[in-house]
């Protein structure tokens, strides 16, 4: 291990996968209760909650580790404050810990969500930013201690490098972009227009731009691309992610009483929104068609160039082929939403922060050469699995869509009757994907025990 700052790194990653498989399981969990009601003692909407706050808080503490990582060794230095980085680390843990077993004591008790000091104890009920106030502020804290730390990393060496603005920026960005779910108005089209804020622009807007930057780091570090070229095109990516995503967040606002001219802002530039994203498939193809020779850590690069393709597949085109407004007035809030939802994100964040781990823990690890046959098999179970997940859950869309939206039928005639099949195949293949998970979690928590191959 070159930098002990790289063992903080390292906590994290582990943090991330362990919370990787409880994401899984509560998914697998809710994806049978669309089959039995009943299954399990907590009910759909806790374990839904569960389900999508584990996918933030996991892939948001693997940005974290990458950027750990990326900080000391575009820097060449260890972290301004390594006690600083293990006490965010803990603190992170401990939040985490608390928010999750405040969820599953209202989820058996919903009385226990009491109101104490003009807010919800363990819950504040608005979806996707579900977590109660003072675990808001703890949040706030914890990122504002990991910024810190890693500007005055790069204010004490004095090494600038285009991939650290990049990232340092997109995290910045989160942070700021998190102040928005922190208040509430009493009018329902306010309080969603500034709560999309937060949702949209975090996955289409900051996190791209994190994205990006890592994107760079992992093409320079496998294929030793010219970091001059790469910063370029990541400049390029970044500014057309946040010049349509910004803007594209006007496909939220269609339906719920802003203005008619976020018919037209959110429809044009939401279909623009693939264009950077088909460029960054581009420049991951284009830099690997340039390197001669064989690339050692060939899972580094498979789930790389995964991660490029997946992107533009789930955030771009999963997404444009229903964020029309001639569209949208009928999908909206169907399955269509949730398979663009799976694909998007399993594509754009999920493979980025499993490729960052295998491109980075050799390092950490000191470990030359290691067994990468786990890796490509949890890539593929993964993989295949989520295809058809998804192919499911679209399908599902397109019968909803069609019964209640065209026809009329009532939600609970077309989910238990019509769609029962889709759910059977969601659940199987769902299943299909926790074994990829559980072998990349053995993988990834005995890395470099098991002799290369």
């Amino acid at each position: 291990m070159q930098y002990q700052s790289h063992k903080i790194a390292q906590n994290f990653y582990t943090a991330s996968v362990l919370l990787f498989l409880v994401q899984v399981v509560v998914g697998l969990i809710a994806a049978l209760q669309f089959i039995w009601p009943d299954f399990f003692i907590l009910n759909f909407n806790t374990i839904r909650t569960l389900h999508i706050n584990a996918l933030v808080v996991w892939l948001l503490m693997g940005m974290m580790g990458a950027t750990y990582y990326v900080v000391t060794e575009e820097s060449e230095s260890e972290l301004w404050s390594v006690p600083l980085a293990q006490l965010q680390f803990w603190a992170t843990v401990i939040a985490v810990t608390a928010v999750v077993a405040g969820y599953i004591v209202m989820g058996l008790n919903p009385q226990t969500n009491t109101e104490i000091f003009g807010t919800r104890a363990l819950n504040e009920g608005r979806e996707y930013i579900e977590a109660p106030r003072w675990a808001d502020v703890l949040i706030v804290i914890s990122v504002l201690l990991f910024l810190f730390n890693c500007l005055m990393t790069v204010f004490k060496t004095k090494k600038f490098t285009a991939v650290q603005g990049v990232l340092l920026g997109g995290l910045t960005f989160l942070a700021l972009m998190y102040l928005p779910g922190m208040f509430y108005t009493n009018n329902m089209v306010k309080d969603q227009f500034w709560w999309w804020w937060v949702v949209h622009l975090w996955v289409e807007g900051s996190w791209e731009m994190i994205a990006a930057a890592l994107l760079a780091f992992m093409l320079h570090k496998l294929l030793g691309a010219d970091v001059k070229v790469l910063a370029k095109w990541m400049y390029i990516e970044t500014g057309l992610v946040l010049f349509t995503g910004i803007l594209g967040l006007g496909h939220h606002y269609y339906w719920i009483g802003t203005p008619e001219y976020w018919l037209w802002v959110g429809g044009v530039f939401s279909s623009l929104e693939p264009i950077p994203l088909l460029l960054m498939v581009w420049d991951a193809f284009r830099t690997t068609r340039e390197v001669r020779g064989v690339v050692p850590n060939r899972i580094g690069l498979y789930l790389t160039v995964a991660h490029a393709i997946f992107n533009f597949v789930g955030a771009g085109l999963w997404g444009v082929i229903h964020t029309l407004p001639q569209v949208n007035k009928w999908t909206h809030g169907t399955q269509i939403t949730t398979a663009h939802g799976h694909l998007a994100f399993y594509g754009a964040y999920v493979l980025l922060i499993i490729a960052m781990i295998y491109v980075t823990l050799p390092s950490i690890k000191g470990v030359k050469e290691f067994n990468q046959s786990r890796g490509f098999q949890s890539f593929w179970w993964m993989t295949v699995s989520m295809i058809f997940i998804v192919i499911a859950i679209t399908g599902a869309g397109m019968v909803q869509t069609y019964l209640e939206r065209l026809l009329g039928l009532d939600y609970v005639t077309v989910k238990a009757s019509y769609n029962l099949w889709f759910w059977i195949f969601r659940a199987l293949f769902g299943v299909g994907f926790l074994v990829g998970v559980l072998i990349l979690v053995k993988d990834i928590l005995g890395f470099g025990q098991k002799p290369a191959a």
